[in-house]
C-alpha cells in the first residue's frame, strides 16, 4: 500500500459547508487538473465521439450501428467500436455512504476523502458543460440525483453526501475491530445491517440508459455479490472503482500499551472489548485483514474496471495526478484499427496445423 504526506491545500478536510470545500478545492486542486483530465475538446474518457479508441465484444444493449463488420467477419463474433469522447459526456457517481465509510483513524474520514474526490471530479467535468449525476447508498439506494452541469448542482450533490443516515440495529455480531474507542469498518462477522453494494450497482445499471463514465466510490466492505454486478456494469460503461481505505483497517497501531480497547461496528453499532496488546490477537487481525485484502483486489481485477485507491492519509492531488498519468498512457496506446488484441490472439490458432 502506498501513502503520501498530506498537504493542507490538497487534503479534503471536513469544512463547515460544501461551498467552502468546493472553493478550497477549486483554488488548490481543480485548476491543476482542469487541462489534464479534459481539455476544451478532448477528454481521457471514452464515449460517443468520432475518433476510434478501441474495439470490444458486442454486449446486450449495445448500439448495432457501432458494430465493426470487418472485424466481426474475421472473428466470427460481433465486435463494436469505442470512440474517444468529445464534449457530450455524462458522468455518474455511485456513492457508498454506509456507516463504514464514515470512519477514519486520524482527522480525516473515508467520507471526507470521498467528498473531496467527488467535488474535484464533478467540478472539472461540469466546467466544460458536461453533466454529472449520482446514486447514493445508505442502507439502500435512498437518493438519485439526475445529471446536470452547474456549480449549484455540484454543491447540492455535496450537501446530500453530508446528510446523516440511520444506522441499522445491532444483531449480536461484529464485523471488524480497530484501535481506539471508535467505529471501524472492515472484517467479517455479522451481516445484519451490513452493506449490500450489489444493490447500488444493479440500481445504477437500470438508471443509466446510455453509456457513461461511472465512478464507484466505496470501501467495498460489503456482502458478497458486488463483484459480478461491477463486472456487468463495466461491460456497458467506462467504470472507475475508487477504493477508500484507512491504514487502521490493515493492521493495529504499532504503539504498545493500548491494553483493553472498546471497538464498535460502524454499521450495526455492535461493540466488542479486545486486548490490543495480545500478540495472538494482533496476528489473527493481520492475517484476516490480508486475506480480505487479497479477495477484494482479486474481485476488482476480475471486474475489468480501472481502480484508484484513496487512503485517508493520501494527498488527493498527488493521487489524482498519478491516476491521470495512467489514463493518459492507456489513451496513447495505438488504436487497434487493423488488428485488435483479440484478433492477434486468435490468429496463431488459425495458422496452427491440424
Amino acid at each position: 500500500m502506498h501513502s503520501f504526506t498530506s498537504s493542507v491545500a490538497a487534503q479534503p478536510a471536513a469544512f463547515a459547508t460544501p461551498d467552502a470545500l468546493l472553493r478550497r478545492l477549486e483554488w488548490a486542486v481543480i485548476r491543476r487538473l482542469d487541462g489534464l483530465l479534459q481539455g476544451d475538446y478532448r477528454t481521457l474518457w471514452r464515449g460517443a465521439g468520432v475518433d476510434l479508441a478501441d474495439l470490444r465484444e458486442y454486449q446486450h444493449h449495445d448500439d448495432v450501428r457501432h458494430i465493426d463488420w470487418n472485424v466481426t467477419a474475421r472473428l466470427q463474433q460481433p465486435y463494436v467500436r469505442q470512440f474517444t469522447e468529445d464534449r457530450d459526456l455524462t458522468a455518474w457517481f455511485l456513492l457508498d455512504l454506509s456507516g463504514s465509510v464514515d470512519f477514519g483513524s486520524a482527522d480525516i474520514t473515508k467520507l471526507a476523502v470521498s467528498a473531496g474526490f467527488v467535488a474535484t471530479l464533478a467540478r472539472v467535468i461540469t466546467r466544460h458543460g458536461n453533466r454529472v449525476g449520482a446514486l447514493m447508498y445508505g442502507q439502500n439506494v435512498d437518493a438519485v440525483l439526475p445529471p446536470r452541469n452547474s456549480r449549484a448542482h455540484v454543491l447540492e450533490l455535496l450537501q446530500r453526501m453530508r446528510r446523516p443516515r440511520p444506522r441499522a440495529p445491532a444483531d449480536g455480531g461484529t464485523r471488524s475491530t480497530g484501535g481506539g474507542n471508535a467505529s471501524t469498518g472492515g472484517g467479517t462477522g455479522s451481516t445484519g445491517g451490513a452493506t449490500a453494494l450489489a444493490d447500488l450497482l444493479r440500481a445504477a445499471d437500470g438508471v443509466m440508459r446510455r453509456r457513461a463514465l461511472v465512478f464507484v466510490l466505496s470501501d467495498f466492505i460489503s456482502q458478497p455479490g458486488w463483484q459480478d454486478a461491477l463486472a456487468r456494469l463495466t461491460r456497458r460503461h467506462d467504470v472507475v472503482a475508487v477504493r477508500l481505505w484507512d491504514p487502521l483497517e490493515m493492521a493495529l497501531p504499532a504503539d504498545a500499551g493500548l491494553g483493553l480497547v472498546t471497538v464498535e461496528d460502524a454499521e450495526t453499532g455492535e461493540q466488542l472489548l479486545i486486548d490490543a496488546d495480545d500478540p495472538g490477537f494482533r496476528e489473527r487481525y493481520a492475517a484476516i485483514a490480508a486475506q480480505q485484502e487479497a479477495a477484494l483486489l482479486d474481485g476488482l481485477a476480475r471486474s475489468g474496471a480501472d481502480v484508484l485507491e484513496l487512503a485517508t492519509d493520501d494527498d488527493l492531488l498527488e493521487s489524482l495526478l498519478r491516476f491521470t498519468d495512467l489514463r493518459r498512457q492507456r489513451a496513447r496506446r495505438p488504436a487497434p484499427r487493423l488488428m485488435p488484441a483479440a484478433l492477434r490472439r486468435a490468429q496463431p490458432l488459425a495458422e496452427a496445423p491440424a
